[in-house]
């Protein structure tokens, strides 16, 4: 798998098809479904020693009362998750055989400074960050 998650606690992501969305998250990320609530409409995927939650937005209002996609509110706007490899040809290459475009290769700051990173899209357009190892601890000019 050219994806392989290290970590994130856990985020909540309101989806218009749960289904869909579980089978983005299970083929192109390469989540583990771990547990469902059905009276919620949740499915819980595991991402390395993080979560990623899924809740169907049908009812219009998410667990924590914010709007869902049903209830004409936005999902939220990206989370990050580390990658354990950033190969980005590789990357690249599995996304493409999933029909997922992804973004520029950059620099960007994160839990643990400095490293690249790259922006896709999941089904319903919640944009994930698939963020590499930090670069080498530089030494400052003295």
């Amino acid at each position: 798998m050219a994806i392989k998650i290290q970590q994130i606690d856990h985020v909540v992501l309101c989806v218009a098809d749960l289904e869909r969305a579980v089978t983005f998250y299970r083929e192109v990320l390469g989540c583990i479904e771990e547990r469902r609530v059905g009276s919620i409409n949740l499915v819980q995927l595991r991402a390395g020693r993080s979560l990623i939650d899924l809740l169907g937005s049908a009812a219009g209002e998410g667990e924590g009362g914010g709007r869902t996609i049903a209830g004409g509110g936005r999902n939220m706007d990206h989370f990050a998750v580390r990658v354990e490899t950033f190969e980005e040809v590789k990357l690249r290459a599995h996304l493409e055989s999933h029909g997922i475009a992804a973004g520029d290769v950059k620099q960007r700051f994160g839990a643990e400074g400095e490293g690249p990173s790259m922006y896709i899209e999941d089904p319903d357009g919640n944009i994930i960050e698939l963020k590499g190892p930090p670069a080498a601890n530089r030494k400052e000019d003295v």
